[in-house]
């Protein structure tokens, strides 16, 4: 179970955005819900290059194998969810989750896999019944890190494991400053010409906003920790892209 403590908000309220907290849930769930049908093609751009491999060997270096059972919380149109289906070869024995009507829609129009709308902090699942919890991309985006992770552990069989995916500052000063360029003024440019305009640009300036703001490394590890939580570690590659790894008791 989670501690009392304070609750682990992943980054500030952005008036950008929307007024306040109590504002963000709405925002993000429209967000996304209008931004869904554009989804895929924009994240050709956003990603980087981390695509398939990189979900599908993050997936395996996690320990995913057949006859395991795989939770992948924000699922959105179903990318790492793809990639777990192939590395697992049952669509079974995946379950995807989303907040997103529209992520979830767009989910099913290529996965046959369980498709669920629900939060990450409530999870519609029994205890002790998957074997992986995956998150790409998308632990900016829930209102208190260490609630979501407590409902990971929860549904987790013993010994299983947690894996987050996400995208993080660099720590050289003129690299943050080309990633703030391309991330927070590119991409959403280029999301206006290739999306639908101006709603996709405003989902891609989010993105970068959330990246921007979001809490350190240390806080999501401690978050964790603090869900029960052990083993706890981190992947890094080309100092942005993040794998975080965990094991439930």
């Amino acid at each position: 179970m989670a501690d009392a403590s304070p609750p682990t908000a992943p980054h500030a309220p952005l008036p950008r955005h929307y007024a306040d907290s109590g504002q963000r849930d709405r925002y993000v769930r429209a967000l996304f819900d209008r931004g869904a049908p554009s989804y895929d093609r924009i994240n050709r751009i956003f990603s980087l290059g981390t695509g398939a491999r990189y979900r599908r060997d993050a997936l395996r270096r996690a320990g995913l194998a057949p006859g395991k059972r795989l939770l992948d919380v924000a699922t959105g149109t179903g990318l790492v969810a793809r990639e777990a289906v192939a590395i697992l070869g049952s669509a079974s024995d995946v379950v995807g989750l989303d907040l997103s009507a529209g992520m979830l829609r767009e989910a099913r129009a290529g996965l046959t896999i369980p498709l669920v709308q629900a939060r990450a902090e409530a999870l519609p699942l029994a205890d002790a019944s998957v074997d992986l919890v995956s998150m790409g991309y998308a632990l900016r985006h829930v209102p208190d890190l260490v609630l979501a992770f407590a409902e990971f552990r929860r549904v987790l069989r013993p010994g299983g494991r947690v894996l987050l995916l996400e995208i993080d500052q660099p720590a050289s000063t003129l690299a943050l400053a080309a990633l703030r360029f391309y991330l927070g003024r590119v991409v959403p440019g280029l999301s206006r010409w290739v999306g639908q305009g101006e709603k996709d640009s405003r989902m891609m300036r989010y993105f970068w906003d959330t990246i921007d703001t979001c809490v350190p490394p240390e806080a999501i590890e401690a978050a964790l920790a603090r869900a029960g939580f052990t083993g706890i570690g981190c992947e890094v590659q080309l100092g942005i892209f993040r794998a975080y790894g965990a094991v439930s008791a």
